[in-house]
C-alpha cells in the first residue's frame, strides 16, 4: 500500500497577470503560462494583494508561489492553497534580479541621497526626499499646528497693543520677570531633553527587543527544523506548519500591541480552526506560544525529539514570551502623566511671558518670533510623546511591518532551502 502525501509546486513570477478575474468574495484568479502548461491559481484577495503592492513599491520584484497541485484542466491543472512571498532587489531572492544600470542624470545629491537611502531601509519604502519630509512631520503637526496658531495671534496681539501704547511690555526697571525669563531659558530646556531622553531609551529597548525576537525567530526555526526526526510526510507538513506558526506569534504579537484584533494577516499562517478561536481569544500571541510549546512536547513523546532538544527549544519559546512581556513593560508603562503635563504648560507659559520681554525690541516681529519659539518647544515635547509609544503605524513609529515580512522571508527561505528527501541530515 502507497504512502500518502501531497504534492507541492514553486511558481515564480515577475510582473502582475495580465488577465485577472474577481469570483466569489472577492478571490482572484488568473493563469501563468510554464513553458506550455497552464496554471490556474485562486488566491485571497489580501494575499493577491502583495502582488499590487510590489508591483507599486518595486521596479523589479520576485514572487514565489507556493501551492498543492490540484485537479487537471484542459490546458493544465489548478494550484489551490497558495501562498505567496515577495522578494525585492533590496531583499535575498531566490532567483537573481537584473540590476537597473544607475543613472548619473537623476542622481540626487549626496545628503538628499544618504538621508533618502536610510529611510528606505527603515522603512523598505523608495520616497523622494520632499514626501519623507511631509510624512514625518504628519506625525508631529496635528498636536503642536493649534497652540502654535494661538501664541502667534497672541503675539500679534501683543504687538498691536505695544503700537497703540498700551503698556504691555515689561518694564526695564523691573528685573523679576527678567530673570524669570533667564531661569526659564535654563531650566525649560534641560526638562525637554530629559523628557525626551527618556522616551528615547523606551523606543530603543523596543527596537533592541523586535531585534532580539528575529534572533530568537531564526534559532528556534533553524534548531525546530533540523532537530525534530521526520518519518512520513505528514511529519515534514506538520513541520512546515509549526514553523509559518511562529511567523504568526510575531505577527500576533504586533497586532496586540497595536491594540488590534485578530486581521487576515493570520489567516495564511495558522489553520481555519485556530484562525477562528485566536478571533476570541484575550491573548493571542500567548496561545500560539502555546501551541508551539504542545507541538514540541507531543514530538517529545514521540521521540522524534530527545530531552536536551527539547528542553533548549521550549528555552527558545520562553524567550519569545520574555521578549512580548518586555513590549508590554514599555506599551503599559509610560512616563508619569503629571510629568508630561506640567511640562506642556510651563512651555505654555514661557511662550506667554516672551512676548511682554521682547515687544519693545522688535515689535512687530514679536508674533514672527513667538511662533518659531513656540513651535520648536512644543515639537520636542511632542515628538517625545510620539517615540515614548514606539509600536503604532506612525511613521515616527518602529516598522514592525518590515520586521514581520523579515521574519516570514526568513522562514520561507529556509523551508524552500531544507532538502526534501524525507529525513534530515547528519553529519557523523
Amino acid at each position: 500500500m502507497s504512502t500518502p502525501g501531497k504534492l507541492e509546486l514553486t511558481v515564480k513570477i515577475e510582473r502582475l497577470p495580465d488577465s485577472v478575474r474577481t469570483i466569489a468574495n472577492g478571490w482572484k484568479q488568473f493563469e501563468i503560462d510554464l513553458d506550455g502548461q497552464i496554471v490556474t491559481l485562486t488566491l485571497k484577495p489580501h494575499v493577491y494583494k502583495k502582488l499590487e503592492q510590489a508591483q507599486e513599491n518595486y521596479h523589479q520584484w520576485v514572487a514565489k508561489i507556493i501551492g498543492q497541485m490540484g485537479a487537471k484542466t484542459d490546458k493544465g491543472f489548478l494550484l489551490k492553497d497558495c501562498n505567496v512571498t515577495v522578494y525585492s532587489q533590496t531583499q535575498s531572492s531566490p532567483s537573481k534580479l537584473k540590476q537597473k544600470p544607475p543613472d548619473r542624470r537623476d542622481k540626487p545629491k549626496k545628503a538628499n541621497s544618504k538621508f533618502v537611502e536610510k529611510y528606505r531601509l527603515y522603512t523598505g519604502e523608495t520616497l523622494n526626499l520632499f514626501q519623507i519630509v511631509f510624512r514625518l512631520t504628519q506625525a508631529v503637526f496635528p498636536g503642536v499646528l493649534p497652540w502654535v496658531l494661538v501664541l502667534s495671534s497672541y503675539g500679534f496681539l501683543i504687538s498691536v497693543l505695544y503700537s497703540f501704547g498700551i503698556p504691555v511690555s515689561i518694564p526695564e526697571e523691573s528685573d523679576a520677570i527678567t530673570r524669570a525669563v533667564l531661569i526659564f531659558n535654563i531650566g525649560l530646556p534641560l526638562l525637554l531633553v530629559f523628557r525626551t531622553n527618556t522616551a528615547h531609551e523606551k523606543f530603543w529597548e523596543g527596537r533592541k527587543l523586535w531585534g532580539s525576537l528575529v534572533n530568537t525567530v531564526r534559532n528556534l526555526t533553524r534548531d525546530l527544523w533540523i532537530g525534530v526526526k521526520e518519518e512520513t510526510p505528514q511529519d515534514r507538513a506538520q513541520k512546515e506548519y509549526t514553523l509559518r506558526l511562529i511567523v504568526a506569534f510575531a505577527v500576533a504579537m504586533k497586532l496586540h500591541l497595536r491594540g488590534e484584533h485578530v486581521t487576515d494577516e493570520l489567516s495564511g499562517l495558522v489553520a481555519e480552526t485556530q484562525f477562528f478561536r485566536l478571533k476570541y481569544t484575550n491573548h493571542p500571541p500567548l496561545q500560539i506560544a502555546f501551541w508551539i510549546g504542545d507541538y514540541l512536547q507531543e514530538q517529545h513523546d514521540r521521540d522524534r525529539l530527545n530531552i536536551y532538544q527539547l528542553t533548549s527549544l521550549q528555552k527558545l519559546v520562553d524567550q519569545l514570551v520574555d521578549i512580548l512581556g518586555g513590549c508590554e513593560r514599555i506599551l503599559k508603562t509610560p512616563l508619569p502623566l503629571i510629568y508630561p503635563l506640567i511640562l506642556k504648560n510651563l512651555v505654555f507659559v514661557y511662550c506667554l511671558v516672551i512676548p511682554l520681554e521682547i515687544v519693545k525690541e522688535v515689535n512687530w516681529f514679536t508674533s514672527s518670533i513667538i511662533t518659531f519659539v513656540s513651535f520648536i518647544l512644543l515639537s520636542i515635547e511632542q515628538i517625545g510623546s510620539e517615540i515614548e509609544e514606539p509600536f503604532g503605524r506612525n511613521s515616527c513609529d518602529l516598522p514592525l511591518d518590515i520586521i514581520c515580512n523579515t521574519i516570514l522571508h526568513n522562514v520561507e527561505d529556509l523551508i524552500a532551502l531544507a532538502p526534501h528527501n524525507g529525513s534530515n541530515s547528519r553529519v557523523l
